[in-house]
C-alpha cells in the first residue's frame, strides 16, 4: 500500500507491504588497504582536520570540499624476504577550501600535508616517506555570481568570507545540491559476514597481529543464494616477511582456514566455498605479494567515491547512488547528510517494525522550508506536518523538537568535536553543550548506550502496533476538534457581521 503525504514544496511517500527482499545477494568491500578506501579515508580525514581548525579559529566550519582527491600508485621491487619503494605514491589534493576569514589566513597546505603525512604513517608506515604531493585546491565561488554595477555577489564570499556571517547556511538552512541519499535495512548474515570477514583481515584483529605479513589491501566479491555462498578474495602478504614461495603458499593455507572458521560461525550449516588471490600463479612466482601491503605502491590508482558506500559495502542488487561523500562539508553538504541520514532512518524503522525499510531522500538545490511560493514557513506548520508524518511512518510518538537532542547525542557518541556539535546547535559557548549533553560525550557515550540497552527489553511488535493506532487515533481527534474550533469561529465571525 502506498500513500504520498504533499509537503510545502515537495512530497512524502510512503509504501507498506512491500515484498521482503530475495535471498540472492552480490555483495563486495575493500579492505583498509585498497586504494579506494585510503582515498575515501583520507580525503574524509582532510575535511575534519580542515573543520576543526576553522571552529577553533572562527567559531565556524569554512566552505570546504576535499572529495575530488586521488591517490596514483607509486613502484616497487619485491623479492622473497626483502623489498623497496623505487617510486613515490602521488596524493593529489583536488577540491575547494576557503583560504582566509576576515582577513586571517588559514595554513590550508600546512594543514593537508601534516594530515596526509600522518595518515601514510598510520595506515600503510612503509610508504609515508615515498609521497609526492600534488595541493590542487582553489577558493573560487560556483557558478551563479553575475556581476551587475559595483555589487559584489553574494557567492563570491562563500570561499573568502569577511567573517562567518559570510555563511548563508548560518543565516538559513539550505540544499546545496540537488543529491539522493539511500539506505536500507537490515543486513542479511551474509552481508553481514563478508563485512566482519574484510575488517578481521585488513585492519587490527587477533589474526592479522598474530600474522604480521598479512597485509591490508584486502577485497571480497561474494555471492550468497541463502544457502551456499561463492567467495572470491585477495589478500596481500608482506615480501620482507615471507622468505619463499613455500612459507607464502602455507600463509595462503593459514587465511583460508581463518575465512573457513568465521563462516563456521556466521553462517551455521551453510556451504561457503573461497578463492583466494585467484590470479597467483605459483610455479612462476607470480603472487600476490607486496613490499607494502597495499597495491597502491606499485602502479594502482585510488579515487574518492569509487569504493565503499555509505553504508560501508557495495551492494548492487540493493538500493545504492554513486556519492562520494567522503570529504565533503559536513554542515550542509546533501550529498554526505542526506546518505548518513537515509541510512540512520532505514535502520530506526526496521527496529521499529521489525520489516524490512527503504529510505530515499531527494534534495533540490535552494531552500529546503518555504512556501511553495518561495517564502517562510511559520514554524508551526513544520511541527504539524512532522507530527502527522510520524504517525503515518508508524512511529512511536517523538517531538520534533527531540530530533535536536537526538542528533546531538548522536554526534557526541560518534566522538564529534564538541566545538563543531556546539557550532550545529547554534550554543553560544561549548560549556552550555557540555552541561546539557554531559551524560552523553564521547568518553562515555556508546558504553553508556550499549550498558542502557542490556537493561530495556525490546517491546513486543503487538504493543507497538498499539501504540502506533492510539498516536493516529489521537492525531484524529485533535484534528476534528481543530477543524470543529476553527469551523465555530468562523460562524460566530459571520454572526457579528450579520
Amino acid at each position: 500500500m502506498r500513500e504520498t503525504i504533499t509537503t510545502e514544496g515537495g512530497y512524502l511517500s510512503i509504501e507498506t507491504g512491500t515484498a521482503k527482499p530475495g535471498a540472492t545477494t552480490i555483495v563486495e568491500r575493500k579492505g583498509l588497504g585498497h586504494p579506494d578506501t585510503l582515498a575515501d579515508h583520507l580525503a574524509e580525514r582532510l575535511s575534519r582536520a580542515y573543520s576543526r581548525y576553522t571552529v577553533e579559529r572562527f567559531g565556524a566550519v569554512l566552505h570546504h570540499n576535499f572529495d575530488k582527491l586521488a591517490l596514483l600508485g607509486g613502484a616497487s621491487e619485491i623479492r622473497y624476504g626483502a623489498g623497496r619503494m623505487t617510486a613515490p605514491v602521488r596524493v593529489l589534493v583536488n577540491g575547494r577550501a576557503a583560504p582566509m576569514c576576515g582577513g586571517e589566513k588559514i595554513p590550508v597546505e600546512g594543514i593537508v600535508e601534516a594530515e596526509v603525512r600522518a595518515f601514510f604513517a598510520e595506515r600503510l608506515p612503509e610508504v609515508s616517506e615515498h609521497l609526492n604531493i600534488a595541493f590542487n585546491i582553489t577558493s573560487n565561488s560556483s557558478p551563479g555570481a553575475v556581476l551587475t554595477g559595483d555589487a559584489v555577489p553574494d557567492r563570491t564570499r562563500w570561499f573568502n568570507p569577511r567573517s562567518i556571517d559570510d555563511l548563508r547556511e548560518r543565516r538559513v538552512r539550505l540544499s546545496n545540491d540537488t543529491s539522493l541519499g539511500t539506505g536500507w535495512a537490515p543486513e542479511n548474515p551474509f552481508e553481514s559476514f563478508v563485512r566482519e570477514l574484510v575488517d578481521h583481515l585488513s585492519g587490527e584483529s587477533d589474526f592479522t597481529l598474530s600474522h604480521a605479513w598479512c597485509g591490508s589491501d584486502v577485497k571480497l566479491m561474494g555471492y550468497w543464494d541463502g544457502e551456499q555462498a561463492d567467495v572470491v578474495l585477495c589478500v596481500p602478504q608482506k615480501s620482507r616477511l615471507v622468505a619463499s614461495r613455500a612459507e607464502y603458499v602455507r600463509n595462503t593455507e593459514s587465511v583460508l582456514a581463518e575465512c573457513h572458521r568465521l563462516a563456521g560461525l556466521r553462517l551455521p550449516g551453510a556451504e561457503t566455498r573461497f578463492r583466494l588471490n585467484a590470479r597467483d600463479v605459483p610455479e612462476k612466482d607470480e603472487l600476490y605479494l607486496t613490499y607494502t601491503g597495499s597495491s597502491i605502491e606499485s602502479g594502482d590508482e585510488g579515487v574518492v567515491g569509487r569504493g565503499n558506500r555509505v553504508n560501508g559495502l557495495i551492494t548492487p542488487l540493493r538500493p545504492m547512488n554513486l556519492e562520494g561523500a567522503n570529504g565533503k562539508n559536513p554542515v550542509y553538504h546533501v550529498g554526505k547528510l542526506y546518505n548518513i541520514a537515509a541510512q540512520r532512518l532505514a535502520q530506526r524503522l526496521y527496529e521499529a517494525t521489525e520489516g524490512h525499510a527503504e529510505v530515499h531522500l531527494i534534495s533540490t538545490t535552494g531552500l529546503v522550508f518555504t512556501q511553495e511560493d518561495g517564502s517562510w514557513l511559520h514554524p508551526g506548520k513544520v511541527t504539524d506536518l512532522f507530527e502527522r508524518l510520524v504517525v503515518a511512518s508508524g512511529l512511536p510518538p517523538i517531538r520534533l523538537h527531540d530530533l535536536r537532542h537526538g542528533a546531538a547525542t548522536l554526534m557526541l557518541a560518534a566522538d564529534i568535536d564538541i566545538k563543531i556539535v556546539s557550532d550545529t546547535l547554534g550554543h553560544s559557548d561549548t560549556r552550555i553543550t557540555r552541561d546539557i549533553y554531559q551524560s552523553v560525550l564521547p568518553h562515555v557515550g556508546k558504553s553508556a548506550a550499549e550498558a542502557t540497552a542490556k537493561l530495556v527489553p525490546l517491546q513486543r511488535k503487538a504493543e507497538q502496533e498499539a501504540q502506533v493506532l492510539q498516536a493516529a487515533e489521537e492525531a484524529k481527534k485533535a484534528a476534528k476538534a481543530k477543524a470543529k474550533r476553527k469551523k465555530k469561529a468562523k460562524a460566530k465571525k459571520a454572526a457579528k457581521k450579520g
